[in-house]
């Protein structure tokens, strides 16, 4: 029997010779203020999209609520820490050649049905993201030639160039077993090798996990987590401050001053890996002609709406991309200037404005609403009338890839951190997706990818980012710190720039 079984019934008995002990509290936590036993070691956190997949080959790869689920349960071969790449499942690495790439494993690895991960599962596992083509991130592989699983601790991977993000990409390839993940129901309550297996799952609702006690790099002090979608911000900002939750990330402006007064909460912030952008449709009439996209941009007011809006949450953009992901390089910001946006639509052959949409998937980011309005409002101005037209998640991912709008408004997370995840994946003229097409920018995307060399990658980037900036592809108007409430009895929880934290190292006081 345990010892702090022991002392609580040690404890009744005082309790009933001193006083007749009317009864213990079932929940064994007094001396807690927040109702959490220290003992019991679990946690309950909130995001505001739901996961609606464990599968890291599926649709939803890519979606950051997914691939909050898949850091707990799976593994990759490396991590990112920083800058640098630390092992995982590779204990090291080598090329032999420009082309190749050999991963030495883990020989203590099991995934959490005992069974031994091998070489085996880490081919199968790349051979299902590459040839199953549903996942948005299997476009990052489009350069491997092979992967073999040259013994059991040693797998190589041959592609048909240099693949210069190589390293950022394994960060995203979670391994399963090579013998069941192919079967129908695996992905309802998956097996990997993490440090936290799958108890139950409802799509959208809730993720349950136990500490897995035989993880490789030491069991997790959690013994219980649950992942809850709460997508009401102020349900979710409530549930933090009462303790009905222990922590939440993706908080608006508005509601930090209310959690800072509470003195049981820490905010935690850093630089994260996510932004807002609003493309136009440049394959269709008006945003054919660059002086009407770049009139649109000139009609904003960007540093009054995101002071506005967003206030130290966010930062305006002045790239494509976030300044905190590599391949970043500050452009020359738009000026507001209205009558300029005026002239260049009078230039395009729209003297009095045009009539227009836009697209947006309801509750795809903090205050998507108000930047809309806010948007519009300025485009108004100029004689830029904007239909407003909100979409449930499927509708709205249907309409987006059959290029069925004029403008869209997202957001977008650049999860490996390599400026070639969003870059070379979005705006490569193959993948059409904004209708947006320029050879000399497919030339230095693709020169870009099949670097090794990371300062000759940065320049290529640079030059990207200059050519999809001046021609306004979209507007990027502002880039969103990841601010966490993280109750103080929570140590060891730190935000990351993907919001999608691992909970391996996580206790509650």
């Amino acid at each position: 029997m345990k010892k702090w079984y022991l002392s609580l019934i040690s404890l009744c008995m005082l309790i009933l010779v001193a006083s007749g002990c009317a009864g213990i509290s079932g929940d064994s936590d007094e001396g807690s203020s927040d109702g959490k036993s220290e003992k019991k070691q679990e946690l309950t956190v909130a995001n505001d999209l739901g996961i609606i997949s464990l599968d890291p080959y599926g649709s939803a790869h890519g979606e950051p609520p997914t691939i909050l689920a898949a850091t707990q349960i799976y593994d990759t071969l490396v991590k990112k820490d920083g800058d640098d790449f630390t092992p995982s499942l590779a204990t090291e690495w080598e090329q032999p050649d420009e082309n190749t790439w050999v991963f030495k494993l883990r020989t203590d690895v099991t995934f959490h049905d005992g069974t031994k991960l091998t070489s085996k599962d880490v081919k199968a596992s790349l051979d299902q993201l590459v040839e199953r083509k549903e996942s948005p991130l299997t476009v990052l592989w489009a350069q491997l030639d092979s992967i073999q699983a040259t013994d059991d601790e040693t797998i190589t991977i041959k592609t048909k160039t240099p693949l210069g993000n190589m390293l950022y990409n394994l960060t995203l390839l979670f391994i399963t077993p090579a013998d069941q993940a192919t079967g129908e129901d695996f992905f309802r309550k998956p097996i990997g090798s993490g440090p936290f297996k799958v108890d139950s799952f409802q799509p959208e609702q809730d993720l349950n996990l136990t500490g897995y006690k035989d993880y490789w790099n030491g069991a997790p002090k959690l013994t219980k987590l649950k992942i809850m979608n709460i997508p009401e911000n102020a349900a979710r900002m409530t549930a933090v401050e009462t303790g009905e939750i222990d922590a939440t990330w993706t908080i608006p402006s508005d509601l930090i001053g209310q959690l800072k007064q509470n003195d049981k909460i820490n905010i935690v912030d850093t630089a994260s890996y996510y932004y807002y952008f609003n493309w136009f449709n440049s394959g269709e009439k008006p945003f054919d002609d660059v002086r009407v996209r770049k009139a649109m941009w000139h009609a904003l007011d960007t540093k009054a709406i995101v002071k506005d809006l967003y206030g130290d949450t966010a930062e305006v953009m002045q790239a494509p991309i976030p300044s905190s992901v590599f391949g970043y390089s500050e452009q020359t910001p738009y000026e507001y200037n209205p009558e300029k946006a005026k002239e260049l639509l009078k230039e395009a052959g729209y003297p009095d404005g045009f009539e227009t949409s836009m697209m947006w998937s309801k509750g795809s980011g903090p205050q998507i609403l108000e930047l809309q309005k806010a948007m519009t409002s300025y485009w108004d101005k100029i004689g830029v009338k904007v239909k407003p037209d909100q979409l449930e998640r499927a509708e709205w991912i249907e309409k987006l890839t059959a290029l069925d709008w004029d403008m869209d408004l997202q957001t977008n997370v650049v999860i490996s951190g390599d400026a070639d995840y969003t870059l070379g994946r979005l705006y490569i003229s193959e993948a059409n997706r904004n209708g947006y097409k320029n050879k000399k920018l497919d030339e230095l995307l693709l020169k870009a990818k099949q670097s090794t060399d990371a300062s000759e990658r940065k320049d290529y980037y640079d030059k990207a980012n200059k050519i999809i900036w001046d021609d306004a592809v979209g507007i990027f108007p502002l880039q969103l710190k990841q601010i966490y409430a993280v109750r103080k009895n929570v140590k060891g929880l730190e935000a990351s720039p993907t919001g999608a934290p691992n909970f391996h190292k996580v206790s509650i006081e």
